[in-house]
């Protein structure tokens, strides 16, 4: 497993930018063979959009199964965890609707 620490990047998620660099960073790990841990420990706020534009966005280039078979969180908050599944779960619907 790989373990992919959002806490180097700060202890607060909330800009879209912030989210658009961290998913560049992040996305050539998910093309390995290994499973992703995505920790996020010691962060305090996730915001929606961060959520989107970091994780929900890449339902535009993989299914959620295959991002669930490919990833797995540690770290979350109640709060953090609530902010990207609603991000999740918007972005999956916004796909829905458009095929």
């Amino acid at each position: 497993m790989v373990v992919f620490k959002f806490s180097k990047y700060g202890d607060s998620m909330g800009t879209r930018l912030l989210g658009a660099q961290i998913r560049a960073d992040l996305r050539p790990l998910l093309d390995g063979k290994e499973k992703v841990v995505l920790d996020f420990s010691g962060i305090d706020t996730v915001t929606n959009s961060f959520a989107d534009e970091c994780l929900a966005k890449l339902l535009l280039e993989m299914s959620l199964d295959e991002l669930k078979a490919k990833t797995t969180f540690t770290g979350l908050t109640p709060m953090t965890e609530r902010s990207i599944l609603t991000a999740l779960k918007r972005r999956q619907i916004q796909i829905l609707q458009n095929h």
